[in-house]
C-alpha cells in the first residue's frame, strides 16, 4: 500500500502542509520538527511521487540526452555522469541517440519530444548554426567542440589545447615522427581542432608535420583505429610515435602495431583522448587526454535545470578541465596513471 502526506502527518502528529515543508526542503521548518517527520518518513518508508510534484510545476521531470554515438565508451561514461546528476534533482534522463546525423539532430533540436522534456543536452556532429536559429521549445546546452555562437549554455574542453598537450608529452619523450590518426576529409571540428593541436605543436618543436603521417577515417572505433595505423605503416613510412583521435582508435592501432612486430612504447608511443576505462586495463595501459566527464554531465545538468528557474544571464560559454594521464603506452612499465 503506498504512504501518503496524509499517513505521514498523522504518524508524527503534525500537519500536512507540515509534511510537505519537510519533504520539499523547505528552511522554515525547525530542527525538531526536520526530525520528528524525518522519522516518520524512515518508519513508514514514504516515497514522494515525484512525477506529480513535477507536475504541479507544470514539468514533466524529464531531461533528454542526445549523442552521436552511444557504443563510444566515452559518452557511454558521459551519459552517466548525467545520469547520477540528473538524479541528485529528481530528474529522470531520456537518451536519445542521433548517429551524428544532421537530419536527426534537427528533429532532436527542434523540439520533437517538447512535450514531454523539460531540457536538452545536445552533443551535435553535423548540425549547422541555421538549424539552431529561431528555435523556441525547452532550454537546450550544447556539449562539444563546435562554438555555433548563439543563445545557448555551451560545455566543451580545449581540444587544441588538449592535443599540443599530448604531442608535447610525446616531443618531450624524443619522439620525432608523430603519427595522427583520426583524421576527417569531412566536416568535424573535434578532428580538425585536434589536427591543428598536433601541428602546432610540432611546428613550435621545429619538427615536421608530415601530412603522410595524417590518418582521415570513417568511423572513430576501434577497427578505425587499426585500419588507419596499418595504412600508414604499409606507405613504408615508420612513425615512432602515434597521437589518436581517441582511445578506441588508439588501442587499435596499438593492436596492429603489436601484429607488424612493434613495440609499445619502446618503438612507438601511442597516446588515446578520452581516457575511457578500457585503456586502463589492456596489456599495455594507454597514456590518454583525460576530459573531466563528471564535470561536464553535472555543469550540463545544472545549466538545463537554472535556465528552467528563471536564469537570463547571457548564454555561458563554459571550458571543462582536463588532464593528461600518462600509462605505459608512452612511458613504459612501473608508471600507474
Amino acid at each position: 500500500m503506498r504512504v501518503s502526506l496524509k499517513d505521514v502527518a498523522a504518524h508524527a502528529g503534525v500537519s500536512i502542509k507540515t509534511v510537505s515543508n519537510v519533504v520539499n526542503n523547505y528552511q522554515h521548518v525547525t530542527p525538531a520538527m526536520r526530525e520528528r517527520v524525518q522519522r516518520s518518513i524512515d518508519v513508514l518508508g514514504y516515497r514522494p511521487n515525484l512525477a506529480a510534484r513535477h507536475l504541479r510545476k507544470g514539468r514533466t521531470g524529464v531531461i533528454a540526452l542526445a549523442l552521436p554515438e552511444l557504443g563510444n565508451p566515452y559518452f557511454a561514461e558521459l551519459a552517466a555522469a548525467v545520469v547520477d546528476t540528473a538524479a541528485e534533482h529528481d530528474y529522470i534522463v531520456l537518451l536519445d541517440h542521433t548517429g551524428g546525423r544532421r537530419e536527426q539532430e534537427i528533429l532532436v533540436s527542434q523540439g520533437f519530444r517538447a512535450r514531454v522534456i523539460d531540457g536538452l543536452i545536445l552533443s551535435p556532429i553535423e548540425l549547422e548554426a541555421e538549424d539552431l536559429r529561431d528555435r523556441e521549445n525547452v532550454p537546450l546546452v550544447l556539449l562539444g567542440e563546435r562554438d555555433y555562437d548563439l543563445p545557448y549554455d555551451h560545455i566543451a574542453i580545449d581540444n587544441v589545447a588538449a592535443a599540443r598537450d599530448a604531442v608535447r608529452h610525446l616531443v618531450s619523450l624524443g619522439r620525432r615522427n608523430v603519427a595522427f590518426i583520426g583524421a576527417r576529409s569531412g566536416r568535424s571540428e573535434p578532428a580538425q581542432l585536434r589536427v591543428r593541436g598536433w601541428r602546432e605543436e610540432l611546428e613550435a618543436a621545429g619538427l615536421p608535420a608530415d601530412d603522410g603521417l595524417v590518418a582521415a577515417t570513417d568511423g572513430w572505433g576501434h577497427a578505425d583505429g587499426a585500419a588507419a595505423m596499418a595504412r600508414i605503416l604499409e606507405t613504408g613510412r615508420r612513425p615512432d610515435a602515434v597521437f589518436a583521435y581517441n582511445d578506441p582508435m588508439a588501442i587499435g592501432a596499438m593492436r596492429v602495431l603489436h601484429e607488424r612486430g612493434l613495440r609499445v612504447p619502446e618503438d612507438v608511443a601511442v597516446v588515446g583522448f578520452d581516457d575511457v576505462i578500457e585503456g586502463r586495463f589492456g596489456a599495455v595501459t594507454l597514456t590518454s587526454v583525460s576530459p573531466d566527464k563528471e564535470a561536464i554531465g553535472r555543469l550540463a545538468v545544472e545549466s538545463v535545470l537554472a535556465r528552467l528557474g528563471g536564469d537570463t544571464r547571457p548564454p555561458l560559454r563554459v571550458s571543462a578541465e582536463y588532464r593528461l594521464v600518462e600509462r605505459e603506452s608512452t612511458v613504459g612499465r612501473g608508471v600507474r596513471g
